[in-house]
């Protein structure tokens, strides 16, 4: 069976047109099989079969096989970057970005991300600073950035959050002027791209997930982008325990190979990538379309002007909606409907971080702000035709109850 086909999957759905329906009220839950934000797509699997017997048939299942140099030469002709180096995840191929790049000391980046872009540098022994957000993106604020700057900075690690680009050419003048290296968390950012240029070509270094709940997944995978020679020569070192030869280790390195079945997995889903944007996006259009008009809660606009692969779906909860962002999410679940408070409540907010930066919340307002109104919504090929507007109406629901029943204000 082909993703395609997974598309329609039925499911015992029901309306919801007031507070009674809804299954925090006693009403059955709008699907007996869980909804996810990521539920993974999966392209023609017979010919990831086929691609996999011919792996089994030459007995060549790991150390830089054909697979991962196809998938390679793949991704770099599509980005338009040099070199492409495949890591078993995302997280081995950011801490051997950061390795590869000689940073130390102290890295900014923002503490609105996926905790493992602060574990990466946290794990390296390299201090982890964290600078605020534009409120209006979700992205790195250069200004915080700049604030942050102290005679330890060494870098900077952007992150493309929801795929929308960072702000690329303000944060490589500021690393340009303060002779800092500039790399990006583009794990989001696959396929994606910021006035005409694909992300992946932006500062030093960019780094891809490839995780199964990635709309571009290998089952677990990631990559390393760049136009920089010696800095692609060394990660491809690194990712093999720092081998240039046979029996000749030049680095530090560790095993972040790629495995030959994740790369056929990769290439089987390649194929498959304009299907599975057609559909994010198509879902995208019709979450805007339906959750307009809910007091207090709005879905994040991409630009349509850009490419684009539309893999999140982001409500943003204002502070006066009726109803609490909580309160949303809680309904939601009880529905089976699996929505996400990404990235709540920020790495600063976390163990190690928590506990070594007790006062970062004093400097990141907005990120704190933002981390309390966030919703991520399912999307991708695994999603019922009928679940928008079904989300949409369980939304608009507990909206309307808290309205009436005097619920929150300012």
């Amino acid at each position: 069976m082909t993703a395609a086909a997974s598309i329609a999957r039925p499911s015992a759905v029901k309306r919801v047109r007031s507070g009674s329906d809804l299954a925090l009220n006693g009403a059955p839950p709008a699907y007996s099989e869980c909804l996810h934000v990521g539920r993974p797509n999966i392209g023609d699997e017979s010919r990831f079969l086929d691609l996999t017997r011919q792996m089994l048939a030459r007995r060549m299942l790991t150390n830089n096989g054909p697979y991962v140099q196809e998938l390679e030469r793949k991704l770099a002709d599509w980005l338009g970057v040099k070199h492409v180096v495949a890591m078993c995840n995302g997280t081995v191929a950011l801490e051997i970005a950061i390795r590869a790049s000689g940073l130390q000391g102290e890295v900014i980046l923002p503490s609105y991300t996926f905790v493992a872009t602060a574990q990466a540098l946290h794990w390296q022994g390299i201090t982890p600073v964290f600078a605020d957000i534009d409120p209006a993106t979700h992205n790195l604020d250069p200004c915080a950035v700049e604030r942050m700057i102290t005679p330890r900075t060494t870098g900077i690690i952007g992150v493309h959050v929801w795929g929308r680009p960072a702000p690329v050419e303000a944060l490589q003048d500021i690393a340009d002027r303060r002779g800092l290296a500039l790399m990006f968390d583009a794990a989001h950012a696959l396929g994606c791209a910021h006035r005409g240029k694909m992300i992946g070509g932006f500062g030093r270094a960019e780094v891809f997930s490839f995780h199964a709940t990635k709309f571009f997944n290998c089952f677990e995978g990631g990559c390393v982008t760049t136009d920089d020679d010696a800095l692609a020569t060394a990660m491809r070192y690194m990712r093999n325990f720092g081998f240039e030869a046979l029996d000749k280790a030049v680095y530090a390195g560790v095993n972040g190979k790629m495995p030959e079945v994740c790369a056929a997995m990769g290439l089987t889903n390649f194929d498959f990538l304009p299907t599975i944007v057609a559909t994010n996006r198509h879902h995208h259009s019709s979450y805007l379309a339906a959750f307009e008009g809910i007091d207090g809660v709005s879905i994040m606009p991409y630009d349509n002007t850009e490419t684009g692969n539309y893999q999140y779906v982001i409500a943003e909860v204002s502070d006066d909606c009726p109803a609490t962002r909580d309160e949303l999410v809680d309904a939601l679940h009880a529905e089976n409907i699996l929505a996400r408070k990404y990235f709540w409540p920020g790495c600063h907010n976390m163990k190690p971080f928590r506990e070594l930066y007790p006062h970062a919340g004093m400097l990141l307002p907005n990120t704190e702000k933002v981390a309390r109104r966030v919703i991520v919504l399912p999307t991708g090929t695994a999603l019922p035709g009928d679940a928008v507007e079904t989300i949409a109406g369980i939304v608009s629901a507990v909206v309307e109850s808290a309205r009436q029943r005097g619920g929150r204000r300012g």
